[in-house]
């Protein structure tokens, strides 16, 4: 694999920032790859792990440099890093980012930045419920869907060259407008955490089903609603406050959605509930013939690190 940027600074050093590294390093995309962490525990264990050629002890100094700078920590804590990093990064870099949501990421880093740098945020649709930087694998993009959005004064090279970055790791990219991603991912991701952590929640609430219950005769749909649940709780936090408006909406459709079933059951619609599950049980089977999961037993995730 060639070569495709000199230095890559990662700012954050977790689940997405290390499978980053590792994939980097696999195929050898980047000349040097310098991280960093807020905390010193993240960063020395990411200097036990080697995984970064060199981890620095400031966002300041991993800026140096470097014409790749990727943002890979929580939402909220965006527009303090970029305005610590907007004039100390080089000229002609690219700044990207790894956020969950959008908007609120542009509001919050592009005001910082010079105009010498290309700013195209990004979102790889990728990840697992564990964080930090034990977690990363240079197998997570592989096949996974990676969300560019290029404001209308981008650099097309610098579009380019992050794709191609991107593709090398195994992603598939696809480029979007910034409120529509958020509306999108309020479909595919944030609504359906907020219910698998209220899921979760209403387990422990009912006292009636005792802990060793829930935990002993936990079928799939419970294993997987706590799977999903075990998520990284600060960044879901700064997910669900920075995408308020679209996770709103969804919810207030979920909920129509969840009247409509609670009324098919009381009256005893099959016919209702019958249609309504087909339907759904199609998307399933749309999601799997375009390989982002497997119908296997365990999804594919037996013994993999997922």
């Amino acid at each position: 694999m060639t070569q495709i940027y000199d230095r890559v600074a990662l700012i954050g050093l977790g689940l997405i920032a290390s499978s980053m590294a590792h994939a980097m390093r696999r195929s050898g995309l980047a000349g040097e790859i310098v991280g960093t962490a807020r905390s010193g525990e993240t960063r020395d264990t990411a200097r036990e792990l080697g995984f970064c050629d060199r981890v620095v002890d400031t966002a300041i100094e991993a800026v140096a440099g470097a014409d790749l700078v990727v943002l890979a920590m929580p939402v909220g804590a965006m527009e303090t890093v970029a305005r610590e990093i907007g004039s100390h990064i080089a000229n002609g870099a690219t700044v990207t980012d790894v956020g969950s949501v959008k908007r609120a990421v542009v509001d919050a880093v592009a005001p910082h930045l010079p105009d010498h740098v290309d700013f195209i945020p990004g979102h790889p649709l990728a990840g697992t419920e564990h964080s930090g930087p034990r977690s990363g694998f240079a197998e997570l993009f592989e096949n996974r869907y990676c969300i560019l959005l290029p404001g209308d004064g981008a650099d097309p090279d610098a579009v380019d060259r992050l794709t191609r970055y991107w593709e090398a790791m195994g992603a598939i990219v696809e480029t979007m407008d910034v409120d529509h991603h958020d509306l999108v991912l309020a479909v595919t991701s944030h609504t359906p955490h907020l219910i698998a952590y209220t899921m979760v929640g209403v387990a422990d609430d009912l006292r009636r089903v005792t802990d060793s219950e829930v935990i002993k005769y936990s079928a799939g749909g419970f294993r997987d609603f706590t799977r999903i649940a075990a998520s990284d709780p600060t960044m879901w936090r700064d997910v669900f406050l920075n995408n308020k408006e679209a996770t709103l909406e969804i919810l207030g459709r979920f909920t129509e959605e969840l009247f409509a079933l609670q009324r098919a059951i009381r009256t005893g619609d099959g016919d209702h509930l019958f249609d309504y599950f087909t339907h759904t049980r199609a998307i399933r089977r749309g999601i799997i013939e375009a390989g982002q999961d497997t119908d296997a037993p365990d999804f594919g995730r037996g013994g993999k690190k997922t």
